[in-house]
């Protein structure tokens, strides 16, 4: 009965994870070296790695400039590879689906410290450059603009922090793109209990003897696993959960599945810089700089973006052509990451990419 268990769990967990044979293009890897990269805190990094995942093939008009890009943002200590999923891709980026990457070149970078960019992990450890989303944003930026020849984008948008770079995106190159989509986001500073989490994550971490200032030889497992915990409650689903775990050995089975695919995903030190890189995020006084139709989409039981705070009531009005939309509690949203399954918010993409069609 116990193994029956484990299995039910363990597969209900990673469905929406698992790649599936697709009708899009083939993804193609690459790596761009960024050479003498200056991060906005002063410091520089000899050759900074940017990794990337494209679908499709850039389109050209009659200037030669490329007409069909989309870009798409990870979230925190994930990776672009995070949508080639049955759920995100296969709903997607089919044949005949809205970013169908028969028609549209999708770009899914490695944000820095993320993935297989460069990171803390590559050896520097904490001497690595205290890189923040200005920094994240830029290095993506001279990805599209010096490396793949991109100068306009058909669409901007990412799930969580990569809804918070698509907020960045909008007011640092209000001209770039068509139309933006920011997901399960708020486009103000990271406060109160948003801070607080991720705080609490950091100093887990730091307080474990084996992490050692950051020059650990094996992770150190109790301040990770610590650090882990705090973010499996804050990105969690009440409804979903009670349903998926409805009994003592199906919820403690579920908690051991995530913390132990978490610890042999994450490292200590990455995972300190990608949670601290939000320390100065705030776009709050730089929205009416954003120019591009932006549908901000979140979820009204997303625990790190409450729709009680009021937040993107208040700021939206300040975004001249944006809109706000919340997505209503059902058995389909899943909290935080409700981000990352478009059948529940791909009509309201639909109806973006309609509004914001050229000829």
């Amino acid at each position: 009965m116990k193994k029956r268990l484990f299995f039910a769990t363990f597969c209900c967990f990673l469905l929406p994870y698992l790649c599936i044979a697709q009708s899009y293009p083939t993804p193609v890897e690459g790596d761009y070296q960024i050479s003498d990269f200056r991060f906005n805190t002063g410091e520089t990094l000899a050759q900074l790695r940017i990794h990337y995942t494209t679908i499709g093939t850039p389109a050209r008009n009659g200037e030669g400039k490329i007409t069909n890009a989309v870009l798409i943002m990870h979230g925190t200590s994930g990776s672009g590879k995070n949508f080639l999923t049955a759920q995100f891709a296969g709903g997607l980026f089919e044949k005949g689906q809205l970013l169908d990457g028969n028609k549209y070149f999708i770009i899914l970078p490695d944000g820095i410290g993320h993935g297989k960019s460069s990171k803390p992990s590559d050896g520097l450890h904490m001497r690595f450059p205290k890189y923040n989303y200005d920094d994240m944003v830029t290095a993506d930026y001279r990805l599209l603009t010096e490396h793949l020849g991109i100068s306009h984008l058909r669409l901007v948008m990412g799930t969580s922090m990569g809804g918070m770079h698509t907020w960045v995106w909008g007011y640092r190159y209000p001209d770039f793109m068509d139309a933006l989509m920011p997901l399960a986001s708020l486009p103000v500073a990271i406060a109160g209990r948003n801070r607080i989490q991720r705080k609490m994550a950091i100093d887990l971490i730091r307080m474990d003897p084996e992490w050692k200032n950051g020059e650990y030889t094996s992770e150190p497992k109790l301040g990770l696993t610590g650090a882990i915990s705090s973010m499996i409650f804050m990105t969690s689903s009440p409804l979903q959960w009670q349903k998926t775990a409805s009994t003592r050995e199906l919820a403690d089975g579920m908690l051991d599945n995530l913390r132990n695919r978490y610890l042999g995903l994450l490292d200590a030190n990455d995972f300190i810089y990608q949670f601290d890189a939000s320390r100065d995020y705030d776009p709050s006084s730089h929205l009416a700089a954003i120019k591009a139709p932006l549908f901000a989409v979140n979820s009204a039981d997303d625990q790190v973006n409450p729709p009680e705070l009021g937040i993107l009531d208040r700021e939206i009005k300040n975004v001249s052509k944006g809109r706000y939309i919340l997505l209503p509690i059902t058995d389909k949203t899943n909290g935080h990451g409700t981000h990352s399954n478009p059948a529940i918010w791909g009509d309201y993409l639909k109806e973006l990419l309609l509004l914001t069609e050229h000829g």
